[in-house]
């Protein structure tokens, strides 16, 4: 790569269904170079995410669609470099949100600063960023697992899953994870310390998952959706709490789907058992609750009881192909792109 030039990849085509290659162009152009109040920023990890396939649609979300022909947008861990910004020295080591390229120009809005000494810096984009947030605020702030309770999570070994695991364990919960494997399981129970997990492709998933919940579901994380929410809805208890963040089953689909109207009996099953169920956007909650979060977080890593698995793939080129493996589940931890570390 020459210094001289910055690669970028960006939105070509809107998705139809599943995204394809396609959808994304790797274009080069000149290194960008910072006006007065401005520092550019050298990208070093870029965090990719499911929320991500949303925007690549122009349907009305939470939030603006990615513009065509506009650089992917991302969370990413940098250098400031070229800076002329008195608050932001080169050689800073910061959080921003730089993007699906080697360097981004930045005034410093939404850039936080980052110890210099962080041992593994990819981790703020995992258990001290957004995936690590998402678990804590969905869990301890809608949850609220009570010591003794059930806690299961889907996609139990991904960024936010195996995270939500954890503290279910530190709070005194019993956590029953979800995920596709059996490598993926015993990751879980072995690494990460959940109670149990579920191969939710094994043909006798919905009876496995019965086994392991045998008293039952107080909370369930949801980011899933799909057959996974279909087996784990009628073991959920009385006063079950369900934090909602995403629905990843869904992300690709096309048509409504087929067979009979299951709204109703859902709808009847929520009000019998009284349960609550809050749908949650992270980005609503930065403030003093991020800071219980990073206080908590930090503790958790320093006295060594949480564990992050990555699944780091090298080069920029490959962030794509990348994308498109983890909205089939082919990735086995949190996964983030390597561009100049």
């Amino acid at each position: 790569m020459s210094q001289a030039r910055n690669r970028r990849i960006v939105l070509a085509s809107r998705p139809t269904g599943a995204p394809v290659p396609d959808n994304f162009r790797l274009e080069e152009e000149p290194l960008p170079e910072p006006a007065d109040g401005q520092f550019r920023l050298r990208n070093l990890y870029l965090s990719l995410d499911p929320y991500m396939r949303g925007r690549m649609s122009d349907a009305a979300s939470y939030a603006a669609p990615n513009p065509l022909d506009d650089v992917m947008g991302g969370a990413t861990v940098a250098r400031v470099e070229a800076s002329r910004n008195a608050d932001f020295q080169d050689g800073a080591l910061v959080l921003a949100f730089g993007g699906w390229q080697d360097y981004a120009l930045s005034d410093g809005r939404g850039v936080m600063a980052l110890d210099p000494e962080l041992a593994h810096p990819s981790h703020a984009l995992s258990l001290l960023g957004m995936p690590g947030f998402t678990a804590w605020h969905g869990l301890l702030k809608i949850g609220a697992p009570k010591a003794g309770e059930t806690v299961v999570v889907a996609a139990a070994t991904g960024a936010v899953g195996s995270v939500v695991g954890q503290i279910a364990r530190i709070r005194g919960a019993r956590a029953v994870g979800i995920a596709g494997g059996q490598d993926k399981c015993r990751f879980a129970m072995e690494e990460l310390g959940f109670d149990a997990c579920v191969d939710h492709r094994s043909p006798d998933f919905p009876a496995a998952l019965e086994q392991a919940t045998q008293e039952g579901i107080d909370v369930y994380f949801e980011n899933v959706g799909g057959a996974v929410f279909d087996a784990v809805f009628p073991r959920l208890n009385d006063h079950a709490r369900i934090p909602l963040c995403g629905l990843i089953a869904n992300y690709n689909r096309t048509a409504e789907p087929s067979g009979p109207d299951r709204l109703a009996p859902v709808m009847a099953g929520l009000l019998v058992k009284r349960i609550l169920v809050q749908g949650f956007i992270i980005a609503d909650h930065y403030g003093p609750d991020h800071e219980e979060f990073l206080r908590d977080m930090t503790g958790w890593l320093r006295e060594g009881r949480m564990t992050i698995r990555e699944d780091i793939v090298d080069g920029l080129e490959n962030a794509p192909e990348a994308f498109i493996g983890l909205l089939e589940g082919r990735n086995f931890g949190k996964l983030v792109i390597r561009i100049n570390a």
